[in-house]
């Protein structure tokens, strides 16, 4: 878990994450189209489904874990005037990102807490939503972390987000399997859409999954 530490420790010094998760700059536009093979509409679409879930009139208790540095959900937290959220990271670099970014939107409805998804530190049915945006390929406790995501989860409660599975396109599985295992910016074993369809309706009562190239988008009810 320190070499996943250490590996997001270097992309929250600086904006190259910012620029690549939302393929808002040149370079993160490249490697969108290298890796992922998405240019800055699909880029949107995975991030609109997997965001999907929560509409702008949600009000109840929301857990986002990783929030890494809170590009992607901070505009849509303003929003949520009435809502509880709490947001978890491994990387105080990160979400130091984040809690800037929060601060700086004022954002007063929320609270960030430095902590591991394998280890969650709530007690049982604590919340309405739990929300994962790439998180789940990079955490090195698979089990732990489906584990407590649904613990926390309240009964009827949602869990949604996205994450990148293999078994879509060969290239994106040669840089994930091949090179950002090595880099630690992911962690096998990776999921397939089927084994993770087969995990999730496992657990969940209702599971719906879609993907945008080798972006897995889903929405779960517990």
């Amino acid at each position: 878990m320190g070499n996943v530490k250490s590996a997001y420790r270097n992309l929250g010094k600086n904006s190259f994450y910012d620029g690549m998760i939302t393929s808002t700059t040149f370079l993160g536009s490249l490697v969108n189209r290298a890796v992922w093979r998405m240019n800055k509409d699909e880029n949107k679409e995975y991030l609109r489904k997997a965001l999907s879930p929560i509409t702008d009139d949600f009000s109840g208790k929301l857990l986002e874990v990783p929030v890494g540095t809170g590009i992607l959900t901070m505009p849509l937290y303003k929003k949520l005037k009435q809502a509880d959220i709490v947001c978890l990271d491994y990387s105080a670099e990160m979400m130091s990102r984040a809690e800037h970014r929060a601060n700086e939107m004022n954002i007063e409805n929320i609270k960030f807490i430095q902590g591991d998804v394998g280890k969650l530190p709530f007690g049982n049915e604590n919340f309405d939503t739990v929300l994962s945006l790439n998180g789940f390929h990079a955490f090195p406790d698979k089990d732990a972390a489906y584990s407590q995501t649904y613990r926390v989860l309240k009964k009827g409660g949602t869990l949604c987000g996205c994450f990148a599975v293999v078994g879509e396109s060969k290239r994106t599985d040669w840089f994930l399997t091949k090179l950002y295992t090595k880099m630690v910016y992911c962690t096998p074993p990776f999921e397939t859409k089927e084994s993770l369809e087969k995990r999730l309706n496992s657990m969940y009562s209702e599971v719906h999954i879609e993907t945008v190239k080798s972006m897995a988008c889903f929405r779960c009810i517990k």
